[in-house]
């Protein structure tokens, strides 16, 4: 694996908050993969002492319970993680989404009713974007959000969110003005907990990423106070669009964590494995597999540290991360299925890294975007400039 504290935006807190997370990290997940792939979900008794240790809300203001940091300490917690090659914690969308949009969006009331709560792991957030007949067509959205005398009552439903089942608090992208279009879609916070009206799905069996907390919402006209829109009413198509890139760049920082895992476990593996009177290390084809593998890692590295670089100083463009999301899941599962291919028949069996590895990856390139809707992105934005 890369020496992650040799990377050039690894400062030195950075580097010493990494390698608190990745000693937490290497305890804590390996003693709870088994049980939460089974109930598919993670303890909240994980998240609280995630909480404790400062490792949720980094970015989010002192002020409100959060640690007063930036996109680089949210990237380090990240990367820690990912090295052990789980998918079940859905911080990304806890601290890098949901808590980013309140500190961001919030009135100053909001954000000292949620974010707190939220740094402790007492209160675990959401995103509902995605819809059952929508997919990545953001703009399409049916669940809509109507004003009254009351409040908010919104009606409609959601597919694959991440911490659906365990959130207390849910970001919906809503409709309050059909007639708009995309400047007609607005977030409404709802507090999950006695929300008259909401319900939640069975957890969704999934192909891999078996202890992630993935659930369809419900919302039958589901009544929340006027005060829980986030941002002004009109502006959700928005203020999603302008996170995407720091969330594609977080799913970037994931496929190139497995990437390296991959070759490193696969590495490890042919060395000790003996076919044909040897090594399989000693075959030139399996010698050749690795160093084409460990040259795409090299590269896949090197890009994303250029993109962490550009975000942390200037933000990423929208074009480039979506460059970086697809190319770097593309690869992510190139490299994986090539390495289980080295292990033979072990590389289905489950209790090897290589067979999780490669059921996780495949969900990376279809959330976030799927990589067909980031090359259109790419492709509009080279006819715009004729340059990139």
């Amino acid at each position: 694996m890369t020496d992650i504290s040799a990377q050039p935006w690894m400062t030195g807190e950075a580097a010493d908050l990494f390698a608190m997370a990745t000693e937490f990290f290497g305890r804590e997940v390996p003693a709870g993969r088994e049980k939460w792939e089974a109930q598919q979900h993670v303890d909240r008794s994980f998240w609280r002492k995630c909480g404790e240790l400062g490792l949720l809300c980094v970015n989010a203001p002192v002020e409100y319970g959060g640690g007063g940091g930036s996109f680089l300490h949210q990237a380090t917690i990240q990367e820690a993680y990912a090295r052990l090659g789980d998918r079940s914690w859905g911080n990304t969308i806890h601290s890098g989404v949901v808590a980013d949009y309140i500190s961001d969006y919030g009135t100053g009331e909001q954000c000292r009713r949620w974010l707190p709560k939220m740094a402790t792991g007492e209160m675990l957030g959401a995103l509902a974007m995605t819809e059952p007949s929508g997919g990545s067509d953001l703009k399409a959205l049916r669940t809509r959000a109507v004003r009254t005398d009351e409040g908010w009552r919104i009606s409609g439903s959601k597919t694959f969110i991440t911490n659906g089942g365990s959130a207390d608090l849910v970001l919906v992208a809503c409709s309050t003005d059909p007639s708009k279009g995309s400047r007609g879609i607005s977030l409404v916070v709802v507090e999950a907990k006695d929300a008259a009206g909401f319900t939640r799905g069975r957890p969704l069996s999934k192909l891999g990423q078996h202890g992630a907390d993935t659930t369809e919402l419900h919302f039958d006209d589901v009544l929340v106070p006027a005060s829980n829109l986030l941002g002004q009413e009109g502006q959700g198509f928005a203020i999603m669009m302008g996170k995407l890139p720091q969330e594609r760049l977080m799913i970037g920082i994931t496929a190139v964590n497995a990437i390296e895992l991959a070759v490193a476990v696969t590495t490890d593996y042919v060395a000790e494995r003996n076919a044909f009177g040897g090594p399989l290390l000693d075959k030139q084809h399996v010698r050749f597999e690795l160093a084409e593998c460990a040259t795409l890692a090299k590269v896949a590295r090197v890009f994303l540290n250029e993109c962490i670089r550009v975000h942390l100083s200037a933000g990423l463009d929208l074009a480039t991360s979506s460059m970086c999301k697809w190319w770097l899941t593309d690869i992510q599962c190139q490299v994986v299925d090539r390495c289980l291919q080295l292990h033979g028949g072990y590389g289905y069996m489950t209790e090897y890294t290589i067979a999780r590895l490669y059921a996780d990856a495949r969900a990376q390139r279809i959330y976030g975007g799927t990589n067909e809707i980031q090359k259109e992105l790419i492709a509009r934005s080279l006819k715009a400039t004729g340059r990139y």
